[in-house]
């Protein structure tokens, strides 16, 4: 038997049998996944698949109708309180006051987290620092980007420095180099020992944060593994074939089947074959499509990536909707957006 003193450390965040209803609608459907301390999860799936649901769970926002959530060893459900101590929340919109400058945001988070007067301003300038908001510190936040709004949201998640951070969609809606910039302050987050648990419907983010991937649909995980592993279910490599047709494409499907997993695209005009074979198989490719008298009008070669696993999994692309049963986060009022619930800070 293991002595207590030496055994090692469970998982920060620990998911056994997670259920959830919201009347008819069932969210999740025992639901199980574990993240390991200092690691990235990413938690991927359709429209409606529980992604949110999970996250507002093991933030202490919903309470599930059955099951087991535990974060950092404490329960969700039995010590909630213990459980927002320790945890970091960034949701899919941004969560603070627009009428307070971005340095009043996170002093007033620093005084609801209960940290020691003294800390609070160095650590609010110390963030502002880290998220390139120095600048823009004493400027209310309604005059600030919707870039910048949601490095101050990612910011006031950090003040009381969490053990465990959630990041519900946190890249929504930026543009490619503010998002380029979030990724890299949570690269440092973890090198620091922070754990990490990513929601997010771009699986390029997905591919470039997550040490390992949970997919869910319908409320039920259906794959859990890391990104390479993922994308080695498809086969080593994806040869796409663009035809001049629709009815050109699927003679090409029926030309190529023999050599592999082969699939018209939604598009109807483009087949992708799946194989294990590498670059090698385009010989067979081109003289499979010359015995059929068909000319391409182009082909080309890739490896798979998390889009091709999401719909060969899901059998949807990936789009960014509110989930059925999901509150609202913001509603407006006189004009102004506010946040109806408060996050786990």
């Amino acid at each position: 038997m293991t002595d207590a003193t030496t055994a090692a450390p469970g998982p920060a965040i620990r998911v056994e049998g997670l259920r959830k209803r919201f009347g008819d609608v069932h969210a999740l459907e025992g639901v199980d996944f574990a993240v390991p301390a200092g690691s990235v999860l990413g938690l991927l799936g359709p429209n409606g698949a529980g992604k949110t649901t999970a996250v507002r769970i093991l933030t202490t926002i919903l309470t599930p109708d059955g099951g087991r959530a535990e974060v950092l060893g404490t329960d969700v459900t039995a010590d909630p309180h213990g459980v927002r101590e320790r945890i970091g929340l960034a949701g899919q919109y941004a969560a603070v006051d627009e009428n307070l400058t971005g340095h009043e945001n996170l002093r007033l988070v620093g005084r609801l987290t209960h940290m020691p007067k003294a800390a609070i301003r160095p650590r609010a300038d110390e963030l502002l620092a880290q998220f390139d908001l120095v600048e823009a510190a004493d400027r209310p936040v309604r005059t600030y980007s919707g870039g910048m709004r949601r490095r101050l949201d990612l910011a006031a998640a950090l003040v009381h420095r969490p053990e465990v951070l959630f990041l519900d969609e946190p890249t929504t809606g930026l543009d490619p180099r503010s998002r380029t910039d979030l990724w890299e302050v949570i690269d440092a987050l973890v090198a620091g020992g922070t754990t990490v648990l990513l929601t997010t419907q771009y699986l390029e983010e997905a591919d470039r944060l997550a040490d390992r991937i949970v997919v869910i649909d319908h409320g039920a995980v259906i794959a859990d593994g890391t990104p390479a592993q993922l994308k080695a279910r498809l086969g080593a490599t994806i040869v796409e074939v663009v035809l001049g047709g629709a009815d050109a494409a699927h003679r090409a499907q029926g030309a190529l089947a023999p050599l592999g997993q082969c699939d018209v695209t939604a598009g109807g005009h483009t087949v992708e074959l799946k194989v294990d074979d590498g670059a090698r198989i385009v010989i067979d490719v081109v003289r499979a499509l010359d015995a059929a008298n068909l000319d391409p009008l182009n082909l080309a070669v890739r490896e798979p990536t998390l889009d091709d696993v999401f719909l060969a999994l899901t059998g949807h692309a990936a789009a960014a909707e509110p989930e059925v049963g999901e509150v609202p986060l913001v509603t407006r009022r006189r004009g102004r957006r506010r946040r109806r619930e408060g996050g786990a800070q």
